[in-house]
């Protein structure tokens, strides 16, 4: 019964922010200055390819639908590469982002006073820990 909590919350997180990175892969603009790294808070949204945030919305779309294959939702075979590897990948892909750059992004960073530095420290970052945590707990609960 946990895992299945746990795995719908993973679920709707991945789905959410893949969500965001669509509606601003499409044009939308609010949250940007929030979103973005930057040294001094000039956002350009012409930093950051269109391209990398469709891939960025569609990677976090399939950690959801991989966390929901995981809970038996939904029934696909999948190899078993993904079950023995890519569910302690994932997690540790936001680990390390929580753990960050050691300039921009993360826990460490050295750029604090911008709008995206304030969001990471207290949105971002925490955030992508979780996910990490859940998912390693994920694992080692289901073992």
């Amino acid at each position: 019964m946990i895992i299945t909590i746990l795995t719908l919350i993973l679920f709707l997180i991945f789905i959410a922010f893949g969500g965001f990175h669509f509606y601003w892969f499409f044009g939308g603009v609010w949250g940007l200055e929030k979103v973005i790294p930057s040294k001094n808070n000039k956002v350009s949204t012409l930093t950051i390819p269109k391209f990398a945030t469709l891939l960025v919305a569609l990677v976090l779309i399939i950690f959801g639908l991989i966390y929901l294959l995981n809970s038996s939702f939904i029934n696909v075979p999948i190899p078993n590469w993904v079950t023995n590897y890519g569910f302690w990948i994932i997690p540790f892909i936001f680990i390390l982002r929580a753990i960050g750059d050691f300039n921009y992004v993360g826990f460490f960073k050295k750029i604090k006073h911008t709008e995206f530095a304030k969001s990471d420290s207290k949105l971002f970052s925490p955030l992508c820990l979780t996910i990490g945590i859940i998912g390693i707990l994920i694992q080692l609960i289901s073992k």
